[in-house]
């Protein structure tokens, strides 16, 4: 029955990372954690990233505190929904000055974008589970930090990194003794610790 048990979670594991669509590596053989390479997408902007559009050579000059939305859009004054996730902070720049001189607003206008605040996100066996403030030195033990800590029930050994639609299994606890194995986590980056067997 045991076995039964064994090969049904295995079964069940084994269909939940097919229907993710995402490969996953595991923690590489002689104790070592892998190496990820950097996000492909980390200049794009995506959904939660909080910003600061300034427009300025135009009389009402305005510093305006914005967020992207779950649709991958930021609203402005008189222009309503723009989209944004996707883009980079020069490429939104450029689509904001471009629409509000196609609507004629106005015949002069600068705008700029500034990222304030991005995101990770951290589920699963830690104290307080959802999103952490991105810093460009936060790194996996970090981020567990962040979050509190782990619970009692936490499997440290096996926690895994999405990025870029791959998932990464890594150990922490050797992330925490050894620096070198802890890596560097980028905006929009997922962690999921599960929860231990015993």
């Amino acid at each position: 029955m045991r076995h039964f048990r064994l090969f049904s979670l295995g079964l069940l594991l084994a269909t939940l990372a097919a229907l993710t669509g995402c490969e996953t590596t595991a923690t590489t053989p002689g104790g070592a954690n892998p190496k990820v390479a950097a996000s492909a997408s980390a200049g794009q902007l995506r959904p939660g990233d909080s910003l600061t559009v300034t427009l300025s050579g135009i009389p009402d000059a305005s510093n305006n505190p914005v967020q992207i939305d779950e649709q991958g859009s930021i609203s402005l004054p008189f222009l309503g929904v723009i989209p944004a996730a996707g883009l980079n902070t020069g490429e939104l720049s450029n689509a904001i000055r471009q629409a509000y001189l196609d609507r004629k607003f106005y015949t002069s206008i600068s705008v700029s974008v500034a990222v304030t605040e991005r995101y990770v996100y951290i589920g699963g066996e830690v104290q307080r589970p959802g999103r952490i403030p991105w810093s460009p030195d936060l790194t996996l033990a970090k981020a567990v930090q962040s979050a509190g800590g782990f619970t009692l029930y936490a499997k440290e050994s096996k926690v895994t990194l999405t990025r870029d639609r791959k998932a990464y299994e890594f150990d922490v606890t050797l992330a925490q003794r050894q620096p070198e194995e802890d890596p560097l986590l980028f905006p929009g980056d997922s962690i999921q610790v599960p929860r231990s067997a015993f």
